[in-house]
């Protein structure tokens, strides 16, 4: 079933690619599958403290 549902996410989803700061982390993937966002845990950080 893992394989089935990496097989309907395009590569663009799966890259660990910030949105916010364009750096390759690999907490990029782990905050995708967990929150829904693809940022890193920097930039998550930043916008739980300064949220504008």
């Amino acid at each position: 079933m893992m394989d089935e549902n990496k097989k309907n996410m395009s590569s663009d989803e799966m890259d660990d690619v910030c949105e916010e700061c364009k750096t390759a982390f690999e907490s990029v993937r782990a905050n995708l599958v967990m929150h829904g966002y693809k940022i890193c845990d920097s930039c998550k950080l930043s916008k739980t403290v300064f949220p504008i």
